[in-house]
């Protein structure tokens, strides 16, 4: 790629609507379904924060080595916000940005309610 044609990656935004508050609520859970995605399509974790509320919502950041992947839920709402990028440095991770959020949807059972791309 020369300068003139790159794009630093595709950065998705998703709010979901989720029946199951279960999931919205289980922050382990939800840190083991990550890291089966990561494995699936060779995501390397460098770090994770994770913060449980009170109302036993949850926000966890996932810091990769081509960039992060970042929840918030509301059960009190049955919606959650996902961010999902990942670089191109050294391809085009378009398609598999696209993959890893369909991912969590179908882990969610999850209804998009607004859904953002944006090509960085």
């Amino acid at each position: 790629m020369n300068s003139n044609s790159y794009s630093p990656g595709l950065h998705k935004l998703v709010t979901l609507q989720v029946d199951s508050i279960e999931k919205l609520t289980d922050s382990k859970e939800y840190i083991a379904v990550t890291n089966q995605i990561l494995d699936k399509y060779g995501l390397e974790q460098v770090g994770i924060i994770v913060h449980d509320f009170d109302n036993d919502s949850f926000t966890i950041a996932v810091c990769l080595k081509e960039s992060h992947i970042c929840i918030h839920t509301w059960p009190e709402f049955n919606q959650l916000t996902l961010d999902v990028y990942l670089c191109n440095y050294l391809q085009d991770n378009s398609a598999k940005v696209k993959a890893v959020t369909q991912a969590y949807m179908d882990y969610f059972d999850a209804v998009i309610i607004k859904d953002f791309e944006i090509n960085r």
